[in-house]
């Protein structure tokens, strides 16, 4: 997540979407006053690398401290950070309305089939034996399948742009641009369903289908997705 008070605007990260590699980028662009919450050590490494600023100016305000957020600081004098996938709740909480209405806020959201099968291959690399897409589904936390509860308050959605990842690289020059940065984002754009994986539409069952379904109904609704099959090519 980041906040960038030079440029006046915020960037949400969503989960399965190539926001890191947004977020790395953005990094770029940030002054010393901008919040640039942490990413994962192999990415700050990159940040590094590269002369790009890192996490800064994360530490969320004590107004804004939960009953669980004074218990932590009361008994293990530990501070409470905004995390990398702060909501957009939290954050306008935290900033106050002034600050919020008047930044431009963006976010990449993705079709969440390819997504969370995308994701259940990325999560179980390592796994041996790898579990069925059926039981990662059931056992999966709802809130890490669907974004929706990061850019939406209320059930509503609250950003000014939302960056479709199957048209990635066209939606970020044209944020790119709205926020009048002074070049491109470096930013490699994602290839979506890995070739080397069968498409969704072979992967998801019926049961399999249901819970996605169910569980990302919003974001399905409010962006038209629908459940695509590969086109088979021509014969002729």
């Amino acid at each position: 997540m980041i906040v960038s008070h030079k440029h006046r605007f915020i960037f949400l990260k969503t989960r399965g979407t190539a926001s890191t590699r947004i977020e790395v980028a953005l990094s770029k662009f940030c002054g010393d006053d901008d919040i640039i919450t942490a990413v994962a050590p192999e990415d700050e490494s990159l940040r590094a690398q590269h002369g790009l600023r890192g996490r800064q100016n994360d530490l969320r305000p004590l107004a804004d401290y939960s009953f669980a957020d004074w218990l932590r600081f009361t008994t293990r004098w530990r501070r409470s950070h905004f995390e990398e996938h702060t909501t957009a709740a939290t954050l306008k909480a935290a900033l106050g309305t002034r600050v919020w209405s008047s930044y431009f806020k963006f976010c990449v959201e993705r079709d969440p089939w390819d997504k969370i099968v995308s994701g259940y291959h990325w999560q179980t690399r390592h796994h041996d034996p790898r579990p069925d897409l059926i039981e990662f589904l059931r056992g999966a936390d709802p809130r890490r399948l669907s974004n929706f509860e990061i850019y939406a308050i209320d059930g509503v959605l609250a950003m000014d742009r939302v960056v479709r990842f199957e048209r990635f690289a066209a939606d970020l020059e044209d944020v790119r641009n709205l926020l009048d940065l002074p070049e491109p984002l470096q930013v490699q754009a994602p290839t979506g369903q890995n070739d080397q994986l069968p498409h969704y539409s072979q992967v998801l069952g019926s049961k399999e289908r249901a819970i996605i379904d169910a569980v990302c109904r919003r974001e399905i609704e409010l962006f038209d997705y629908g459940f695509r099959r590969p086109e088979r090519p021509d014969k002729r």
